[in-house]
């Protein structure tokens, strides 16, 4: 999948080919992946394979996870001046892409790691770039939410209003769906979350609720339902995403991951 991934974003820069190819000669080149802002870095396992594919070497002075300042060098590059030359934008594009969210990520996840509450990234992601996008948020500490509608069945509100019965919907999903598939369950209020337990949710997400009223349902589960699993997502933000953890909720959820996160800074120095 990654090699597909790798041959797409080559083909969308290179085109026809590299009209430089036609105007000069290779000659054996090195260059550096220099950082103009600070960072995590993220982008290894795409890079191992674009060098696979483009017969070039890579010298790593980070690895996926690390923090970088400014200034540092991220890695070196050897081969012929040709190659390095063309991939050069399609390199710097994924490990800049890759790197900013899982930048934004860590910010989070330092927030909310003394509380013990797994930080979930979501759905929202760029149309093509999921798996790419999710694999950041993965360097930066975050663990994955579900990857599509096959992995986990989800009753959100828009779901919910198309179900009379929710028990009886329940007992027959259970049949038709796989043994260790889990059912998660959108509640935006008290009443509803303490519904979604009753009807044997294994994962109930608290939408848009306040730390307040989500230490109300994180209180009820451990008096009634101890085993389900609480998410508490909806415009959850840096400056709030602490209060969330404290209330003892298991996870919290941000799309803002992803689609908030800012590109930082490299560049590409030919030696």
């Amino acid at each position: 999948m990654i090699e597909q991934f790798i041959r797409e974003v080559l083909a969308e820069d290179v085109g026809r080919g590299d009209l430089y190819a036609r105007v000069s000669e290779a000659c054996p080149a090195s260059a550096k992946i220099i950082a103009k802002s600070d960072g995590v870095f993220a982008g290894e396992e795409y890079l191992w394979v674009l060098a696979e594919e483009e017969k070039f070497d890579i010298f790593w002075h980070k690895r996926d996870g690390e923090r970088f300042v400014k200034g540092e060098v991220l890695i070196g590059l050897s081969g012929d001046s040709y190659t390095l030359l063309r991939i050069e934008r399609t390199l710097l594009n994924m490990l800049l892409h890759a790197s900013s969210i899982a930048t934004l990520t860590r910010k989070y996840v330092d927030l909310i790691a003394p509380y013990g509450t797994k930080l979930l990234d979501t759905r929202k992601t760029r149309p093509l770039l999921r798996n790419f996008e999710k694999y950041a948020t993965r360097i930066g500490g975050a663990t994955n939410h579900r990857m599509g509608l096959d992995d986990a069945l989800m009753l959100k509100d828009t779901h919910l209003k198309t179900i009379d019965d929710l028990d009886k919907f329940m007992a027959d999903a259970r049949k038709k769906i796989p043994f260790t598939t889990k059912i998660e369950i959108e509640a935006e209020d008290f009443e509803m979350a303490k519904k979604a337990m009753k009807v044997g949710a294994d994962i109930v997400m608290c939408d848009n609720m306040t730390p307040l009223q989500l230490r109300e349902v994180v209180e009820y589960k451990w008096e009634h339902h101890s085993s389900v699993l609480l998410e508490a997502s909806g415009n959850i933000t840096l400056e709030t995403i602490e209060e969330y953890a404290k209330t003892g909720v298991d996870a919290i959820s941000t799309g803002a991951l992803i689609h908030q996160a800012s590109w930082i800074d490299m560049s590409m120095k030919m030696d």
